[in-house]
């Protein structure tokens, strides 16, 4: 009997060739958004020790106690495949030296967590990955948001809302967490299992709780607002200013905390409707503390990470233009396969950026030309016997109702390259 095939790992997906050109066409357009705003690519290893995640994320935190891909490395510290960007790009920074000075950067790629796969959630995610490492003022919370709104706008992304809080700084959050602890400890009879055990480590996780049997209590809760002192409220004050001066609209959630224990002052989430449970699609927030705490000098620096997947549920993007490719029809022998191969060569050294497609596999003339149709090229290049006598291609539109007609040679590329320069000069 055959062997059983192998499956995908649950929890991951394969992006097929028309999945992959829809998230290249996104990607481009997310990309090309960032390089417009001044931020540069900083690309940073998907493995880290597992020690980055424990000093930022948090040890406490259910990435690092329950989601971590985790591994014994060499001289027995432990490799974790990584959860999030931030943390990786602030030891790079500071490994390199980026912490001096301010620096607009973004990453991309794959992210990895141990969770139960479901709609918008799986074991290996993809995000874009945005941050601004050196800047203290509200003017640059208020640009990054605009920023994650304006990519939104351009990959059609509709229905979005924005939620909007601060944390204050270190003691205003050590203080609310300390009345977090008194308040849901005299609740402790109206506490879910899985917030009985945050209460120690992280009362402000129990914020996050989707148990609806807490959400009175939960909604009784003190506010972080209580405990700002007044640099923390004036930061605050003044990014609603600047967000309603650019006409953003937002709404201020005084529960909204974020789950990871690098934020501080400025946390926010773009949030919709249309994805079940998994409603954020961008989160981020300042994390004024996280350079200092991972061996540093007192560095401000806030970020923001977008879900692909998430994102490209909701996604209208705009169409893209029609390749103006060429697909070699070859009928005949080993010499025309020999004139074909030298053909494709000629014409992508002298057509930069024209797409060439060489018909492999032999087949008569009618089912080479359904390849060609299919291949989503423009052009039929019809190379046989009589063509190679007559020093000339056959050249087919295949989007046209039009007669083949012959072509020299040496005026192919000169032809061919008229609807290439159109097309870049189009959408280039």
């Amino acid at each position: 009997m055959p062997e059983k095939s192998i499956q995908s790992v649950r929890g991951v997906r394969d992006l097929l060739p028309e999945d992959a050109a829809v998230w290249r066409s996104a990607e481009g357009i997310v990309i090309g958004t960032l390089e417009e705003h001044g931020y540069r690519e900083f690309r940073v290893p998907l493995l880290e020790h597992a020690e980055l995640y424990l000093r930022s994320v948090g040890e406490d935190t259910d990435i690092v106690q329950k989601e971590m891909y985790t591994t014994q490395g060499s001289k027995g510290r432990t490799i974790s495949l990584r959860p999030e960007a931030t943390a990786g790009i602030v030891r790079a920074a500071l490994e390199h030296g980026l912490h001096r000075g301010r620096h607009r950067v973004w990453c991309a790629g794959p992210m990895f967590r141990r969770e139960r796969p479901q709609r918008g959630r799986l074991r290996q995610f993809h995000q874009f990955d945005v941050e601004a490492i050196g800047f203290a003022g509200p003017d640059i919370d208020a640009e990054l948001i605009a920023l994650a709104a304006r990519v939104f706008a351009r990959l059609g992304v509709d229905g979005i809302a924005l939620e909007l809080n601060s944390l204050g700084g270190p003691r205003c959050r050590a203080a609310y967490r300390e009345r977090l602890r008194e308040y849901f400890g005299d609740h402790m009879q109206s506490l879910d299992a899985d917030s009985r055990g945050r209460l120690d480590r992280n009362p402000l996780r129990i914020l996050d709780s989707r148990n609806p049997e807490m959400a009175d209590l939960i909604g009784a809760a003190p506010e972080v607002s209580e405990f700002l002192g007044p640099e923390s409220a004036d930061h605050f004050a003044e990014l609603q200013t600047l967000l309603t001066a650019i006409g953003l609209d937002f709404r201020v959630n005084p529960r909204l905390v974020r789950g990871l224990d690098y934020y501080s002052r400025t946390v926010f989430e773009f949030l919709t409707d249309r994805l079940g449970a998994q409603n954020a699609v961008c989160a981020g927030g300042r994390y004024d503390g996280l350079v200092e705490q991972l061996g540093g000098p007192p560095t401000p620096a806030i970020g923001w990470a977008m879900g692909v997947e998430r994102v490209l549920e909701l996604a209208r993007l705009p169409e893209s233009a029609e390749a103006e490719g060429a697909y070699l029809v070859l009928l005949g022998g080993s010499d025309v396969r020999e004139a074909g191969l030298k053909l494709a060569e000629k014409l992508r050294n002298e057509c930069p950026g024209l797409p060439v497609q060489m018909h492999c596999g032999g087949g008569g003339a009618r089912a080479q030309m359904r390849h060609a149709s299919r291949s989503g090229a423009r052009y039929a290049l019809v190379v046989g016997e009589r063509e190679l006598g007559a020093g000339t291609v056959g050249l087919k539109d295949l989007r046209k109702e039009s007669e083949q007609k012959d072509v020299p040679i040496e005026e192919l590329s000169r032809v061919l390259r008229g609807p290439v320069d159109r097309t870049i000069r189009d959408h280039g």
